[in-house]
């Protein structure tokens, strides 16, 4: 067995089971450290570090089929699991002073956080309605018919039984779900559906000639030349992105100027891409983002389920545009069953999976509640990096185009069978600073400011991941491909 510590080999072993060829050789892969950095029985670290070497085993991958050569790889528990806090104490703003800060907190995220909990229902139930962006938040506020306070929206909850309001909160296509147990989840349709399917799914959906990695032994990373549309927004899938700008990929994010979005969120999974705008709605800017899917590599999306097929850019219309693509989905639910059609977020997934349910068990007294950080996001983000990775080699062995699926609900259960931590009520929710600063990465002049973050945490003795581009504002770059 590769040199993992054995307390975090579950996950490993899992995903390794998903690639193909041999294991990693003994000594390619070191797993140090372990939990709890954060008040949780979950093995958040452990997990995450488990995805985070398996992302760099497909990297090391690549640069295998590129030199002949692999690299060692080493990844710490305790960076893995900070990486869920996101830009919370991550990410630093430079003051008039010099000193390094945290950003001031957001208001819009203090306000989702209020209001996106679990509230008891008329049968004694829980439900979690989720209030994250302006026009999904009205839509809960109009199934509720409450004001956007959390007295408001606990009396109007305490009105609906729980099943009831999930499927209301569904027809209208706003985002909440049931707090159900694991054991409830397992014997849910919709878990039994995800627990017949692997983790990360890998789906040839085209044929096309193998395709060698652009550059080949002279690149410089794994995805050197590497081209990836983000079509991304809010941590699972803009993580997923950055995972492949970290091994050297040309990420190119895409938006639209009238679409809301976090700023927090956004400053904290930008680094290393660049952001263009395009409405993909309109005639001529859905022309022009075809054209840059016919000269990409990966596309990555995060839409809800199909929505992206209505307007011409589903796998099959992009594997047909450009064969050899390999398109990425990441969503909440995952694909088929009878939740299959459904939006939602990482506190959705923890609700109607039992994370919420054990959480609160062992933390809350029995009330149910969300876990410190966004594990769901950051985990579904890393996974689906992995699995881009592992389709990129596909086809560079064998051609063809692949289809890569991720979801938050099968992170949280993914985290769920790493078992519990016994004690975690020392926890001390942070790094250290000299933990911080082992892995801090300096960017001046970005569009937020000067900024010290917490960098890729990923050790490899070749090519250390890095971001090699600042911080972006958003739009401020022609959509267009950079020269290979």
């Amino acid at each position: 067995m590769d040199a993992v510590n054995p307390r975090n080999a579950g996950a490993y072993d899992e995903l390794m089971a998903l690639r193909d060829g041999p294991r990693p050789a003994v000594g390619e892969v070191t797993i140090t450290g372990s939990d709890p950095l954060f008040v949780s029985p979950f093995r958040i670290g452990g997990a995450l570090a488990d995805a985070l070497a398996a992302r760099a085993v497909a990297a090391n991958d690549l640069w295998e089929l590129r030199t002949g050569r692999r690299q060692r790889i080493a990844v710490d528990v305790r960076a893995a699991a900070a990486t869920a806090l996101g830009g919370e104490d991550m990410t630093l703003v430079r003051g008039a002073d010099g000193e390094y800060r945290p950003a001031p907190p957001s208001p819009d995220v203090e306000h989702m956080v209020a209001l996106t909990q679990p509230w008891r229902t008329a049968d004694d139930r829980w439900f979690l309605p989720h209030f994250n962006l302006p026009h999904l938040e009205r839509r809960v506020l109009d199934v509720l018919r409450c004001e956007p306070t959390p007295a408001s929206v606990r009396a109007a909850v305490r009105r609906w039984k729980a099943d009831d309001l999930e499927e209301a909160v569904a027809a209208a296509e706003a985002c909440g779900g049931v707090v159900r147990t694991p054991e409830e989840w397992r014997a849910h349709p919709h878990g039994l559906h995800l627990a017949s399917r692997p983790v990360v799914e890998i789906s040839k959906i085209g044929d096309s000639p193998a395709e060698p990695l652009p550059g080949g032994a002279r690149a410089a990373e794994p995805l050197s030349g590497v081209r990836v549309l983000d079509l991304t927004r809010i941590l699972a899938g803009p993580t997923a992105a950055i995972s492949l700008a970290e091994h050297g990929a040309d990420v190119l994010m895409v938006t639209a100027p009238q679409l809301p979005q976090v700023t927090p969120f956004v400053r904290d999974t930008s680094h290393g891409k660049r952001s263009t705008y395009l409405d993909y709605t309109k005639a001529e800017e859905a022309v022009r983002l075809r054209a840059l899917a016919a000269a990409a590599d990966v596309f990555v999306e995060g839409y809800r389920p199909h929505r992206m097929a209505a307007h011409g850019f589903a796998p099959d219309d992009l594997a047909r545009l450009r064969p050899g693509m390999v398109y990425v989905s990441v969503n909440c639910f995952g694909p088929g069953g009878p939740f299959g059609m459904r939006a939602g977020w990482d506190q959705v997934a923890q609700a109607v999976t039992g994370a919420c349910t054990l959480q609160g068990d062992a933390a809350n007294g029995g009330r149910p509640q969300l876990t410190p950080v966004y594990l769901c996001d950051f985990l579904t983000g890393f996974l689906g990096g992995y699995g881009a990775l592992l389709a990129l080699a596909r086809r560079a062995r064998e051609g063809g185009s692949y289809h890569v699926q991720v979801s938050l609900c099968q992170s949280a259960t993914l985290l769920q069978r790493q078992g519990l931590v016994e004690d975690f009520t020392e926890a001390p929710g942070r790094l250290t600073a000299d933990e911080f600063e082992r892995y801090a990465v300096t960017k001046e002049g970005t569009a937020y400011g000067d900024l010290k973050s917490l960098g890729p945490v990923i050790r490899m003795s070749e090519t250390a991941p890095r971001w090699s581009k600042a911080t972006p504002r958003l739009g401020s770059s022609r959509p267009e491909w950079l020269p290979r």
